[in-house]
């Protein structure tokens, strides 16, 4: 999947670099880190990491696609969120090209720009090169689930529940729900479509105990032994990156090509949700996503709580942390030609997105800045943008440690050297 560009779509003289060569994996089982080159995508990643150990893993994204470097700059979120955090969290140094052609590592560089590195967007203060990563301890055997639910009063019903207690399970699990329409007809005369929820879960424990903690906490999704499968780690982002059954995570190594999920034209959107949605606010949704007759367009909801409650909303720039019950990711997927088609999708998911004003964060209304949204607002093209107005969409990103990120900047490259649409600038007061 991919996501709005900045430099490469710029009217501006832009320098592109290419890291695609730089995609060792070198894993140190003892130690439980790695050091990832910034060009490898996490399939590569992930391969790395169970050709050395079957229990050691890495809280990273569900697509093997994303490159590593862009995904852990950004946050990086993924199946063990509620567990383990994202991936930035699970950062313990890096390697990091300067305007200055320098390579420095985290004690080169400094506290706050390794701070800043970390969940504060890429292509700001330098080229990342390689990160060393945190892996963390799961068991053998792991447990994954998918289930869907149709119909629109079902769908609503669930999905109500699911909102009041998606942040307060325990927190090794963690649900990931996808919200679309499915079998549009027109065949009546009048276009009709069915609501899908799919929920997808991954319980670090077994079968058999995840069962009992449904039943006790969100017992209105029915799960059933026949919806889960016991497997390990690896075999759990095959399962998640939809690969057949039969599949072996070697095939993770050609992820770049044949990963089976994949879309021609996107935009997306977030939001993060504080409060669960009133009823008629998911009906208004629904009615909503009935309105593109074809196409993959959906919402994801990633839940919150857990390990995300506890750690510091300033420990990394990344801050919608405690108080937030789950993420909303709003996608118009396209795939047809033609600057009309591609109005309507953008117009749908933006009128989506003022729709759900009032029932989400405020003050300001966060945003994830992997989901990159220029209509959040944009740096000045061609020339310097200052501080206070590139607030107006920074702060959406990373509310009050926006302010720490542009000094981080300001340190490690004033000149503003690195810049794109919505670059962090130089701190000036």
């Amino acid at each position: 999947m991919s996501y709005v560009s900045t430099s490469p779509s710029s009217t501006q003289p832009f320098l592109l670099i290419d890291l695609i060569n730089l995609r060792n994996v070198a894993v140190d089982v003892p130690s439980k880190s790695a050091w990832v080159q910034a060009g490898a995508v996490l399939g590569e990643v992930y391969h790395g990491i169970a050709s050395a150990s079957g229990t050691l893993a890495f809280p990273a994204g569900i697509c093997p696609t994303v490159g590593v470097g862009g995904h852990v700059s950004g946050g990086g979120y993924g199946m063990l969120i509620r567990k383990h955090g994202i991936a930035a969290d699970n950062v313990l140094d890096a390697q990091l090209v300067d305007a200055r052609g320098r390579v420095l590592d985290r004690a080169a560089m400094g506290e706050d720009v390794f701070w800043a590195i970390r969940g504060g967007g890429g292509n700001t203060y330098g080229i990342v090169v390689s990160w060393k990563i945190n892996l963390v301890t799961v068991p053998a055997r792991l447990t994954a689930f998918t289930a869907v639910r149709t119909s629109e009063e079902n769908v609503t019903r669930v999905f109500d529940r699911f909102q009041h207690v998606v942040d307060k399970l325990p927190d090794d699990l963690s649900i990931l729900l996808t919200l679309n329409t499915v079998n549009y007809s027109t065949a009546k005369g009048k276009p009709t479509a069915t609501m899908q929820a799919v929920f997808q879960g991954l319980y670090v424990g077994e079968t058999e105990t995840l069962l009992g903690v449904m039943k006790q906490s969100f017992p209105g999704l029915e799960l059933t032994g026949q919806d889960c499968r016991e497997m390990s780690w690896i075999q759990s982002i095959l399962y998640f990156a939809g690969y057949p059954n039969n599949a072996t995570y070697d095939e993770l190594l050609d992820s770049r090509s044949s990963a089976p999920v994949q879309f021609d034209k996107v935009k997306a959107k977030s939001d993060y949700v504080e409060a669960p949605l009133p009823v008629k606010v998911l009906q208004g949704i629904w009615k909503r996503l009935y309105e593109l007759e074809s196409g993959p367009s959906f919402l994801q909801i990633i839940p919150h709580g857990g390990m995300m409650s506890r750690i510091s909303d300033s420990s990394i720039p990344y801050p919608h942390r405690a108080g937030n019950v789950y993420k909303i990711q709003y996608y118009a997927v396209w795939s047809r030609e033609g600057k009309e088609v591609e109005k309507r999708y953008l117009d749908w998911i933006r009128r989506l997105y003022e729709f759900t004003t009032p029932y989400v964060s405020k003050n300001p209304r966060g945003a994830y800045v992997n989901s990159r949204d220029l209509d959040l607002g944009r740096n000045n093209l061609g020339k310097i943008t200052s501080y206070r107005q590139a607030r107006i969409w920074g702060e959406k990103y990373y509310k009050h440690n926006f302010e720490r990120l542009a000094r981080a900047k300001a340190a490690i490259d004033p000149s503003n050297f690195f810049r794109n649409e919505q670059s962090v600038p130089p701190f000036t007061g």
